[in-house]
């Protein structure tokens, strides 16, 4: 049992797919949509499991590595490919290293339009 909680944030960036066989493998951007689902299992003396504020916070925090960046050229899409599989994935541990223990992500999701999202859930026992 526990509680979920759902922040959202976007980014603008640039990036082109290795050995992606159509027009992806040119630089090209994307205003991407950021949604991070976290679980806490208690609430605080108010009633809060997380303050959305600071979730929010952090998750910017890490994403502002990413803004206004070409993605290729930035660590570590210089060496892997920058696919919103892999933006979610980096995302994700980034933040969970900025997240106190009782707060554990659930799933972080990157979507480059309306129509496409990665969806990266951690292990449990991350």
């Amino acid at each position: 049992m526990g509680y979920k909680l759902k922040v959202k944030s976007k980014f603008s960036s640039a990036h082109a797919l290795r050995g992606y066989p159509g027009e992806c493998k040119a630089l090209h951007g994307h205003n991407f949509l950021v949604e991070c689902v976290v679980k806490v299992k208690d609430l605080d003396k108010i009633g809060v499991g997380f303050d959305f504020r600071e979730l929010k916070n952090q998750l910017d925090t890490v994403i502002a590595r990413l803004d206004h960046k070409n993605l290729n050229e930035t660590p570590p899409f210089d060496k892997i490919n920058p696919t919103s599989e892999n933006i979610a994935k980096y995302i994700c541990e980034e933040l969970q290293k900025l997240l106190p223990e009782s707060v554990r992500i659930t799933s972080l999701s990157v979507s480059e339009s309306e129509k496409y999202t990665a969806i990266y859930e951690p292990d449990e026992n991350l």
